[in-house]
């Protein structure tokens, strides 16, 4: 009887309990569900910092004079004077083609003009005696006018081999091939002993290297732009700065001067030149050489950026979220200017310390409630 009475006691408790968690799952079933929490974002205030406005371009290093030099006679080389890759200074004699023909034709040059000029002396005394004798008709006007022919042509003698002494004389000098410029040399075509002419292509080229230019195209946009942002408001220009990154990445320690610009634009690339001069006092820059040129404001200006982690893109254009004063979520439409490390400058759409959502932008949409948390800028940013 007692085993009978302890069961019925748990078929009663464990009803009453069956009957009290009912009520309880009823209870929960009538009441409302409890609002989500608003999402948590993070933001940055929108806000102005110094920066240099910034242009990247491809350019190519590129020497201001560049000469290939040639024999302007015919001859076999007698000696090359100058040790290939060298420095050479204007004046240098590089070349020597032998001078045995060409001091002959002077001497030959100079003895021809030395007996046109006897000659010519002869006939002017002949004509002078012809002018007193014509006075006593001793010779006749006939006589007279065969010997000023004569002296004219013995006159034009002389100068005809004056020019050809003249030529002699330079024919000579070109057998020594001079440096017209200072530069470094490179090989040479021909050796000691060669035959060379005019015929004979280049023996030589030199390069100028100190200073050198840096040529680099640039869109009409792009100029466009680089000219805007140039502008202040009292109508002056800022100064720019031409920077040269060698292919290395590393900064070439001496920046360039602007200062030629091309008057056409290439109808094919829409593109025109732009040039700047490079001093390279240590020869670290190479003729033909690809570089990334760089052109910036010489002086940072303030500027109102935003992190580039906030800025989002569609069809439409740049926007970012902002958050407003009564935590909802609004959409700004920006319009980007240069790059400055992780910021973008925001040349408009956008007012100075409206906070920007830079976390949680997968979570928010124009018009939504959310819990905005500041977030501490990035390192360098």
């Amino acid at each position: 009887m007692r085993g009978i009475r302890m069961k019925l006691r748990l078929l009663v408790s464990a009803a009453a309990m069956a009957l009290a968690l009912g009520a309880c799952n009823e209870r929960q079933a009538a009441a409302p569900p409890a609002a989500p929490p608003p999402p948590a974002v993070g933001v940055q205030p929108a806000a102005k910092k110094g920066v240099t406005w910034t242009y990247s371009f491809v350019g190519r290093i590129k020497a201001i004079e560049n000469v290939a030099l040639m024999a302007r006679v015919q001859g076999f080389l007698d000696k090359v004077q100058f040790t290939e890759g060298q420095d050479v200074k204007t004046g240098d004699v590089l070349y020597q083609i032998e001078k045995i023909q060409y001091q002959a034709q002077v001497d030959q040059a100079q003895a021809n003009l030395a007996a046109a000029k006897a000659q010519e002396l002869n006939a002017q005394l002949t004509y002078t005696r012809s002018q007193d004798l014509v006075k006593t008709q001793a010779v006749s006007q006939a006589t007279l006018d065969s010997n000023r022919a004569n002296l004219d042509i013995a006159h034009a003698s002389v100068l005809q081999n004056q020019a050809a002494l003249t030529q002699a004389k330079e024919n000579l000098g070109y057998t020594d091939v001079i440096s017209p410029i200072n530069g470094r040399i490179g090989r040479t075509t021909y050796t000691q002993g060669n035959l060379v002419g005019p015929t004979s292509g280049t023996l030589a080229t030199i390069v100028s290297q100190d200073p050198m230019y840096v040529l680099f195209q640039v869109s009409v946009r792009q100029l466009e732009e680089i000219r805007e942002a140039r502008k202040q408001e009292d109508g002056s220009q800022l100064k720019i700065a031409i920077t040269v990154r060698l292919p290395t990445g590393k900064e070439y320690a001496h920046p360039g001067v602007w200062n030629y610009t091309d008057p056409q634009v290439d109808q094919q690339t829409d593109t025109l030149t732009m040039r700047a001069t490079l001093p390279n006092p240590e020869r670290q820059l190479i003729d033909g050489e690809f570089v990334s040129v760089e052109v910036r404001e010489r002086q940072e200006q303030p500027r109102l950026v935003v992190p580039q982690a906030a800025i989002q893109v569609d069809q439409a254009g740049s926007y970012v979220m902002v958050v407003d004063k009564d935590n909802k979520v609004q959409q700004r439409r920006i319009k980007l200017g240069p790059q400055q490390g992780s910021d973008i400058v925001a040349e408009s759409g956008i007012e100075e310390g409206e906070n920007i959502i830079v976390d949680g932008l997968l979570k928010v949409r124009p018009g939504l409630i959310v819990s905005a948390t500041p977030v501490t800028p990035a390192s360098g940013s």
